[in-house]
């Protein structure tokens, strides 16, 4: 995980300029990538058939789509909304509004803002991963953390290139989903923007511990 930071002023306190913690489905709340056989401990199964799942497999009747297997951690949504006292939780994922019909609900979620994918944002660099321009852009100025499992260097070096104010990229190993340290680091982050000094100043950027394994893609995407 890495933070910046920068010389956005900021107003801790107004709804405008709380942080934003960006919230992707597939590897942080959904570790699909553990082995079928082993679900991880406190996570229950579902089966959705989504519109983005069903538009996998064109000319295929909806009836006959397999269902796509989702695990989740019902707790995890508790651990949101005691952050969610400190930032502004935002979808961003491809599922879209989806997110909130299948994931919300048994997370115990509200409806929450959803980062749509448009061409505003550009293309992304070489190596940069393709939803990273949008979120800089989305966040307008706004202190943000994010959590997903495709974060790399090179997302890192263009957030501290692009965005000015403090942002926390975590990597989240998707056999295994948030974890403990994962909430911890992300309160952290939550309590430390608030902080005055964190107001303005340069602070450059600032390796707070990157876990093992933060260059991988595990090519889901979502």
């Amino acid at each position: 995980m890495t933070l910046y930071g920068g010389a956005v002023q900021q107003r801790q306190g107004d709804q405008g300029w709380r942080p934003l913690l960006y919230l992707d489905v597939d590897g942080p709340l959904n570790p699909y990538a553990a082995k079928p056989e082993r679900r991880p401990v406190g996570y229950t199964t579902h089966r959705m058939k989504p519109e983005g799942w069903i538009a996998r497999h064109p000319g295929e009747p909806r009836a006959y789509v397999k269902p796509l297997r989702v695990w989740l951690n019902p707790d995890q949504g508790r651990r949101l909304l005691e952050l969610g006292e400190v930032f502004d939780l935002v979808w961003a994922t491809t599922w879209g509004r989806e997110a909130n019909t299948f994931i919300s609900p048994v997370l115990g979620l509200p409806e929450l803002p959803v980062v749509e994918w448009t061409s505003e944002a550009g293309e992304a660099a070489s190596g940069v991963f393709w939803k990273t321009p949008h979120l800089v852009a989305y966040a307008a100025g706004r202190p943000f953390a994010w959590a997903d499992d495709e974060l790399g260097a090179a997302d890192r070096h263009f957030v501290a290139a692009h965005h000015q104010a403090r942002a926390l990229l975590l990597h989240v190993d998707p056999r295994l989903g948030l974890r403990e340290p994962d909430f911890v680091a992300l309160a952290e982050f939550g309590a430390l923007v608030g902080e005055p000094s964190a107001q303005a100043g340069h602070a450059g950027a600032e390796d707070v511990g990157a876990r093992g394994g933060d260059g991988e893609r595990a090519g889901r995407g979502t």
